[in-house]
């Protein structure tokens, strides 16, 4: 007698009005990865520059909306995970560290990312413990390998401290802000957002060997 439920309706199916978001995230990639890899260049210290550099270095844009994704589709918690991984990637980079082939890492972390707010819709939410470790690991070295490039470029004089503030405010703000965002939303949305930085970490990471 009862009627039956629907509930995954909405985050298994994908309207062709939902590829909008799909497109403009692909389209962004495109064009970012048409231009010189300046991107993660500093110009000059302060706040304001600091502020600016993770909005407009446009694979850092990227990865703070798939971390607010990934937060809205699993906890918050990994909110945390992402700032621990940016305070240790920045200070390693900051050192002198890197990584070899670190730009394509940066743009595969987009991809990694989005795969996980992928299988938190396709997954039922069994172990949960061990899949937030497991997420949060990865949260945090996507964060950790985008904040070692900031690292790697920031101004050493004394507006150094000042640039990571206005930094670390941007960062939160946008990350923070697609958790806010997302969690009030429909699922499909985070996937939708899901499927757009997928494709787009892979264009930015294969761009430079393809073109």
């Amino acid at each position: 007698m009862n009627a039956p439920l629907h509930t995954n309706a909405r985050t298994s199916r994908l309207p062709l009005r939902g590829l909008a978001p799909i497109v403009a995230i692909v389209a962004l990639a495109v064009v970012i990865s048409g231009q010189p890899a300046a991107a993660h260049g500093i110009s000059g210290g302060g706040l304001g520059s600091g502020f600016l550099h993770p909005l407009l270095g446009s694979d850092h844009l990227l990865l703070l909306l798939g971390v607010g994704a990934a937060a809205a589709s699993l906890s918050a918690q990994l909110l945390l995970w992402g700032l621990a991984g940016a305070l240790a990637g920045g200070l390693y980079g900051g050192l002198g560290g890197g990584l070899p082939a670190a730009e394509v890492l940066a743009a595969l972390a987009i991809t990694a990312v989005a795969a996980l707010v992928l299988r938190s819709q396709s997954s039922p939410t069994t172990n949960a413990n061990a899949g937030l470790g497991l997420a949060g690991s990865v949260i945090a070295t996507a964060a950790a390998i985008h904040a070692m490039l900031h690292g790697q470029a920031v101004p050493t004089e004394i507006g150094a401290s000042s640039w990571w503030i206005g930094a670390m405010a941007a960062s939160t703000l946008v990350a923070g802000g697609s958790y806010l965002v997302l969690r009030k939303q429909a699922a499909i949305w985070s996937q939708r957002l899901a499927l757009g930085l997928a494709l787009a970490g892979g264009l930015l990471a294969f761009a430079p060997v393809l073109g």
